[in-house]
């Protein structure tokens, strides 16, 4: 198995502060590796370190077979980084802006022009390409965002939280683009704060919390370490929820789940919609009163809450020791 990211042993702190905490990941080529995590697990201080933008304490970084610690200038030249506000010059056509991006990259004039008209079309903003960037909407901005990470054909493509602010019809474009270059055999390093898109979109997913790897694994494989399908009641309004819970406690595995002051309750069980007829049946004859049941395998959400405590928020990720304190970015 070719890996194009390694990285072992990561370790940041800031005074007594540990922000990473010997994090490990391996992506292999042409694959997604989804970095999940609670605002502040580390995430983005993780991708600045990945993308050479800032310097750990300790451990070791490759991408593409090249040391990122050792030889920084020569990871940039097989990394595109997309970062969570699109970073491209509202004053300038999307054409301009390209050709511009390939320019510095060091391509001839006739190199840049076909690049640019090249990309603008492979991510659907050919119509938009002499419109100045600042009247782009958000997720055309994004696109060009990304089409700029891609001008030198990286085979590292790291996005962090790349469809954080678009509208539903922008991150399905987004995530249409990502599949897109995935299966010309780009690798995709993704932080994202919506689980439904690391489900959709990642081979494999590693969670963080608190500067350490808490869980690894594909989507099915997270869903699959936290139980089997979940059985949902919702009881009618003012129903005493203690007999509910004592049913559920004698059909599911494990002790049944109550958020206080809501009408539901659920629990693990191992056969589903056998489960949920006998819960019924008993739920009946102790006259307690059920408008709803529904049985759901765990979903990334389920997973997200049983190992981090919190919900995913699908906000900028501001909470990162880095953003308060001056970065020391490699040279």
């Amino acid at each position: 198995m070719s890996l194009a990211v390694e990285v072992q042993g990561l370790v940041k702190t800031y005074g007594k502060f540990k922000v990473l905490d010997n994090i490990d990941l391996q992506i292999p080529a042409g694959t997604v590796m989804g970095l999940l995590g609670p605002n502040g697990a580390g995430k983005t201080t993780t991708v600045r370190i990945v993308t050479t933008l800032l310097r750990p304490d300790s451990g070791t970084v490759r991408v593409a077979g090249v040391d990122v610690l050792r030889d920084p200038a020569g990871a940039r030249r097989r990394i595109g980084l997309s970062g969570q506000y699109a970073a491209v010059d509202a004053n300038l056509t999307g054409y301009e802006n390209l050709r511009m991006v390939a320019r510095l990259y060091g391509m001839s004039p006739k190199q840049s022009a076909a690049r640019a008209e090249e990309l603008l079309s492979a991510l659907g903003l050919d119509h938009a390409a002499q419109r100045r960037a600042g009247t782009y909407s958000g997720g055309m901005a994004r696109r060009l965002d990304l089409a700029g990470a891609l001008v030198a054909r990286p085979a590292v493509v790291v996005l962090d939280e790349p469809t954080t602010g678009l509208d539903p019809r922008g991150r399905l474009d987004m995530w249409r683009v990502i599949g897109d270059l995935v299966d010309d055999g780009t690798t995709v390093l993704l932080t994202t704060q919506y689980l439904e898109e690391a489900d959709l979109l990642a081979d494999r997913i590693t969670v963080i919390d608190r500067g350490r790897v808490i869980a690894r694994g594909s989507a099915d494989e997270l869903k699959t370490s936290i139980g089997g399908d979940r059985l949902t009641v919702t009881l009618a309004a003012g129903q005493d929820m203690t007999p509910a819970l004592a049913v559920l406690a004698q059909v599911g595995i494990g002790e049944p789940s109550h958020e206080p002051g809501t009408d539901e309750a659920s629990v693990v069980v191992g056969d589903g919609t056998r489960t949920m007829v006998e819960a019924l049946r008993r739920l009946d004859d102790a006259n307690v009163c059920v408008l709803d049941a529904s049985v759901h395998r765990p979903s990334l959400d389920d997973v997200f809450l049983s190992l981090t405590g919190t919900m995913a928020q699908p906000e900028p990720e501001a909470a990162d020791a880095t953003d308060e304190v001056e970065e020391e970015v490699m040279s």
